[in-house]
């Protein structure tokens, strides 16, 4: 048996997870503790804070388990460099600085800043540690594994077979060729930012018609075998890789859209951009339809795992769910680069004879509020805090009253999502309440759409299917049904759809309390659920981060565990 603590760092989301005797029992974004949003660096608070909430220190590590091969990673940088010069020499010194520098020597970083001797520090590969990380937490002994990100070590998407405790390596296309930097280019081509911009390129999708069809076949060429390639010319994550993009693809799309510029969707120019934004995400999914087609025919599963930042495109694993021929599909909920951590730490602690562990079935791997120093600091700075008995049957009270609550108790959520653990909760209902998060709190654009979180035996009396295995994760959409959308209509987004949270006790109590007392009250047993942070934000960790976002926002309750602030309606 086996203690390890899995790190992934340096690219963006940096996270550490543990794994003891086999069980993952922690895991932590470094953003939720630094408050630096994505942050990249070495996660060393999220580390120590993963050992101490199970009472462990360093020097108890069997294992520090880093999530990609840095040498290897080095060669793959120099190569390409050398191989495109002079097209890469703007790029060339900032490059190999960045790989020569910290990034190089991050094992012995590692093993300093947590005094762990550094014959006990490993390395796993990039793309295996995204395999692991979702093959290995599933519900399934035997899976395709689907792994699309920008790049690792060199793979851009890797095709896995998953058997038991076992994962075997069967295709992969390589970088420069990338679905990842397809979209992260595409996503600067509309003036989002590349890394954070992408699930907003997703939720404007829905207000354009796909209509550049003729022109995407020129910027990638899609296989019949599941392989593709882009037309490197309209990208320049070989030149600049802060724009994502070069000449070609606005000499194929018009002018990109200026960064910063807001947004109006009944200006022409605007609906174009949705237009553009339409068209990637159909050619994204039908790319990923081949991948996961080659996939099932490779491994005659019936059942498939997705791993990598493009995995976190809902839309995309609706569809492959209706149309790859697969029956069960897995998202583990941290899918980008912070889950490397996860597999990472998985793959040593098999390594080292540990088990495989069960599934996850729940996302709370953060930490837990210190509710009495909450109670303190909110008395200190004058607020009006009191304790409540009930604070579920509360939560649900105020949201009957069409209040927006702030709702921060359990343990943390380990991901993008928030699962009703550090949410902002409201009535579904009306289209005001969406208008009023967008403009006054979330500060955001206003086709963004806000999901559902629904008790999960309820589904289906509003909207189309049932529970699967990655509605608890809020990492897939379904249609809302016709004769539910006026009473969803904060949540129902422009194509019809919600991506929806189906929620179980066992998954999330503090929630499903939630919804529970909502039914109880006679109430649909659905509320808007969207993270509690506000615009460039973290989501909140502590209650001491929850404080500050009430200070800041205007939500007209505050809930912490057992505590409870108002505003005067």
């Amino acid at each position: 048996m086996a203690c390890v603590l899995g790190i992934s760092a340096y690219y963006h989301d940096a996270a550490a997870a543990l794994v003891v005797d086999g069980q993952l029992v922690a895991a932590i974004q470094e953003e939720r503790l630094s408050r630096i949003k994505h942050d990249p660096g070495l996660p060393i608070s999220a580390a120590l804070a993963c050992l101490a909430h199970v009472g462990l220190q360093p020097g108890d590590v069997d294992r520090v388990a880093f999530y990609e091969e840095p040498f290897a990673k080095l060669e793959r940088v120099l190569v390409h460099l050398l191989r495109h010069l002079p097209r890469t020499w703007r790029s060339f010194p900032r490059a190999l600085a960045g790989q020569l520098g910290r990034k190089l020597w991050v094992l012995d970083q590692l093993s300093e800043a947590l005094a762990v001797p550094r014959d006990r520090v490993v390395s796993c590969e990039h793309h295996r540690s995204h395999a692991a990380s979702a093959f290995l937490v599933s519900p399934f002994e035997d899976a395709a594994v689907l792994v699309v990100d920008g790049v690792g070590e060199a793979h851009a998407t890797t095709l896995w077979h998953g058997q038991g405790q076992s994962l075997r390596p069967l295709a992969s296309v390589d970088f420069p060729h990338s679905l990842g930097l397809l979209y992260a280019g595409l996503t600067a081509y509309l003036g989002f930012a590349v890394n954070e911009g992408e699930y907003k390129v997703m939720g404007l999708a829905a207000w354009g018609r796909p209509r550049f069809r003729d022109e995407f076949t020129k910027i990638v060429r899609l296989h019949p075998d599941g392989a593709y390639e882009l037309e490197l010319a309209c990208f320049a994550h070989m030149s600049d890789a802060e724009l994502g993009f070069g000449p070609a693809l606005e000499r194929l799309l018009g002018p990109r859209r200026p960064p910063g510029k807001p947004w109006d969707l009944a200006d022409p120019a605007d609906l174009r951009y949705a237009d553009i934004a339409a068209t990637l995400q159909q050619v994204l999914e039908e790319a990923l339809l081949g991948l996961a087609r080659r996939a099932r025919e490779l491994t005659h599963s019936q059942y498939l795992c997705l791993a990598g930042g493009v995995a976190l495109n809902a839309l995309a694993n609706a569809r492959l769910l209706r149309e790859s021929g697969f029956a069960r599909i897995f998202v583990q909920p941290a899918a980008g680069d912070a889950g490397g951590a996860i597999g990472a730490a998985l793959l040593i602690s098999q390594q080292l004879g540990d088990p495989r562990p069960p599934a996850l079935t729940s996302a709370a791997l953060g930490l837990a509020i210190d509710t009495p120093r909450t109670h303190a600091i909110a008395r200190a700075l004058g607020l009006p805090v009191r304790r409540i008995s009930d604070p579920a049957e509360t939560t649900a009270k105020l949201v009957a009253q069409d209040r927006i609550v702030a709702h921060a108790r359990g343990r943390f959520e380990w991901g993008p999502r928030a699962l009703g653990q550090r949410s902002i909760v409201a009535n579904p209902r009306a289209r005001a309440t969406r208008d009023r998060l967008n403009k006054l709190i979330k500060e955001r654009e206003p086709f963004r759409p806000f999901a559902p979180a629904i008790l999960s035996e309820r589904t289906s009396d509003y909207f189309a299917g049932e529970p699967d295995d990655m509605t608890p994760f809020m990492t897939t959409v379904a249609p809302v049904r016709p004769d539910a959308r006026d009473r969803l209509a904060a949540v129902t987004h422009e194509d019809g759809s919600a991506r929806l949270q189906t929620v179980q006790a066992a998954r999330a109590p503090e929630l499903h309390a939630v919804l529970t007392a909502l039914a109880a009250l006679g109430e649909d047993p659905i509320v808007l659920n969207t993270s509690l942070n506000g615009a460039g934000e973290p989501i909140v960790a502590s209650g001491e981060d929850a404080l500050g976002f009430w200070l800041r926002h205007p939500v007209d309750a505050l809930i912490i565990d057992d505590l409870i602030i108002e505003r005067d309606p």
